[in-house]
């Protein structure tokens, strides 16, 4: 299976030269195949959410190539990668306008990479489409397409996040803790919202979360990082029998290494 995401010999450091230095990449590689929906777990510093923001191009390498589709995106800024992927991030506000309403938050989904003029951005002919797909999300915000964002709840507005986020044809998903904020019962719907997402569109998925749980149960890969380096990296077979005892007993493991 040929590669999609690929990082070549990355290398990420914040406050070089200076006594504050923390060297997060140094000579970073990973691939991952077209269609694969990767879980990427690991401790707080260990290079996870860096690896996104350099995948997404909110962060700049100093060194190395990033390539999607085999195309080199280490030079493109956020703004230009954002036409192919979509982010889903922690905060739930973070991914939709919350002074806009559904219907709006939708319509500018809808005119992603498209000349876009608010006062004829809503297009009503597309008005039943929109209840359609929202209706997927069985949260009832198909009858309050009029309703203001910010007042639905967190695990409304992250499922609509997600919903936007995959409204176009990108090829590539990112999700960044994007339960962390929720009540167990939204994140368990988020989460099943995303498997559905990703088997209906066929989209590469790179997931980075803190719970061990959907990590094991959702995804065809997983890895854990630790101080930039994938020191864990199972698929297959493998990954469909791997329990939260194994990830745990792996994080104790490296931890004992740590001399923790």
């Amino acid at each position: 299976m040929d590669n999609f995401v690929s990082f070549e010999h990355v290398s990420k450091t914040f406050n070089a030269g200076s006594v504050n230095q923390n060297v997060i990449f140094s000579d970073f590689n990973l691939s991952i195949p077209k269609g694969s929906f990767v879980s990427v777990v690991g401790s707080n510093g260990s290079g996870k959410t860096t690896m996104l923001n350099l995948l997404c191009g909110s962060l700049p390498v100093d060194s190395g190539t990033i390539k999607v589709g085999g195309t080199d995106v280490t030079k493109l800024k956020e703004h230009q990668r954002s036409a192919f992927l979509g982010r889903v991030y922690q905060d739930p506000s973070a991914g939709t306008c919350p002074n806009l309403t559904i219907l709006e938050n939708m319509a500018l989904a809808d005119n992603k990479g498209k000349s876009y003029f608010l006062q004829r951005g809503v297009n009503r002919k597309r008005i039943n489409d929109y209840k359609e797909k929202l209706s997927l999300l069985r949260m009832g915000l198909e009858d309050k397409l009029e309703q203001r964002v910010s007042t639905l709840s967190g695990g409304q507005r992250q499922a609509l996040a997600l919903l936007i986020a995959a409204e176009t044809d990108l090829d590539l998903l990112i999700l960044d803790e994007h339960t962390a904020a929720l009540d167990p019962n939204s994140a368990a719907t988020v989460m099943e919202l995303t498997k559905r997402v990703v088997e209906e569109k066929h989209v590469t998925t790179l997931m980075v979360t803190h719970n061990l749980k959907f990590a094991a149960d959702y995804g065809d890969r997983l890895f854990m990082m630790h101080r930039g380096n994938i020191v864990y990296d199972i698929s297959g077979e493998t990954k469909n029998q791997v329990s939260i005892r194994d990830l745990t007993d792996k994080f104790d493991e490296i931890s004992i290494e740590d001399g923790n």
